[in-house]
């Protein structure tokens, strides 16, 4: 350390060099405050500016397509149905949901199963034979899911639906957006339908449905509320493993199985005569 009689230039010098060693290079402040003098630190500012940014409206994403619109003229052509069959009609007339346009080739896929079911099977989307057939769950996943609901005891307990009712372009997984705009259609389906529950296959599903952002692996096997829109109407709702990926993942069905068992014992409970 240089003697206190060197010049105050050289010991501000040594300091420099210090600070330079230690790797500050810059100055957050135009002029020093010396904190010890001070007698404390000043807290930072950066935490109120995050509570003050989570209490904000969340900004629009760029991009983002602005869907309120056709939002608002699906849940008014909902409102309308008053039972499945009118639901369809609507359903199909709806020109509001740009997959219309661009992966279906023939008609709307709303469902199939019995009206009155107890149970409300809710995947993602149509595929190419679904479109084909105009059913949902009707190709190699669908004869899987059915194979396993079957075995469950569930053949003739369950309705079949989709998130949106259009087959996606390439089968890629239905958009937020597009979900959005056909949301007020399931709403209305289950409202009308009344199951006793909800059995949400594949995690495009399960986070629409439940508003949620985590991963299917984190959901499935846990059950959930279902709310509509106003809130009005709450129905229990299990996550489960998409049978299509099941068919990529064989390894997989025997916790898709765990949750079929969980769902039927439940449904079951609720059956039996008090």
């Amino acid at each position: 350390m240089p003697a206190a009689s060197e010049p105050a230039s050289r010991l501000s010098e040594s300091l420099l060099a210090f600070w330079a060693d230690a790797g500050v290079d810059a100055m957050l402040l135009d002029e020093p405050v010396d904190r010890i003098a001070a007698g404390k630190v000043a807290p930072p500012r950066a935490p109120e500016r995050k509570i003050a940014a989570a209490a904000a409206p969340p900004p629009v994403r760029p991009g983002q397509p602005d869907v309120s619109g056709a939002v608002a003229q699906a849940r008014a052509l909902a409102a309308e149905a008053d039972n499945l069959e009118a639901l369809v009609a609507a359903i199909a007339a709806f020109d509001g949901c740009p997959l219309k346009f661009e992966g279906a080739a023939s008609q709307a896929v709303v469902y199939r199963g019995d009206p009155k079911a107890p149970l409300m099977v809710i995947g993602e989307g149509p595929g190419q034979e679904e479109d084909r057939q105009g059913q949902p769950f009707v190709g190699r996943a669908g004869q899987l899911l059915d194979r396993m609901l079957a075995a469950a005891g569930l053949t003739d307990r369950v309705l079949i639906t989709n998130t949106v009712f259009w087959r996606p372009p390439g089968n890629r997984t239905p958009t937020p957006a597009e979900q959005a705009i056909c949301a007020p259609f399931v709403e209305r389906a289950i409202a009308l339908a009344k199951p006793k529950m909800l059995l949400l296959a594949g995690g495009a599903s399960a986070k629409a449905m439940l508003k949620k952002d985590e991963g299917i692996l984190s959901l499935r096997g846990r059950w959930f509320e279902w709310r509509s829109n106003d809130g009005s109407l709450g129905i229990p709702a299990l996550p489960t493993l998409h049978p299509a990926f099941l068919l990529r993942q064989p390894a997989a069905k025997k916790r898709a199985w765990a949750d079929l068992l969980i769902l039927t014992e439940r449904l079951d409970r609720q059956d039996r005569p008090a």
